[in-house]
């Protein structure tokens, strides 16, 4: 037998497949929408950028740190 067909014969075996049954279903994501004056929405993806992050990262650990997150 080839050695590819000993990888494929040994990855068969049952005891070395990987059942990954998520725990929960993704929640599915929406939008959220806010005006903001459009100088501030610049000084703030400014300094986002500067932070190596995202407004939507820092939008998610202000309204999580205000509000937590449901039981």
């Amino acid at each position: 037998m080839s050695k590819y067909a000993d990888v494929i014969k040994e990855a068969r075996k049952p005891e070395n497949q990987i059942a990954s049954i998520p725990d929960t279903a993704p929640e599915l994501e929406v939008n959220l929408s806010i005006k903001v004056p459009k100088a501030l929405r610049r000084h703030w993806v400014a300094e986002a950028k500067r932070q190596d992050t995202t407004l939507t990262a820092a939008i998610i650990e202000a309204l999580k740190a205000r509000f937590g997150e449901p039981s």
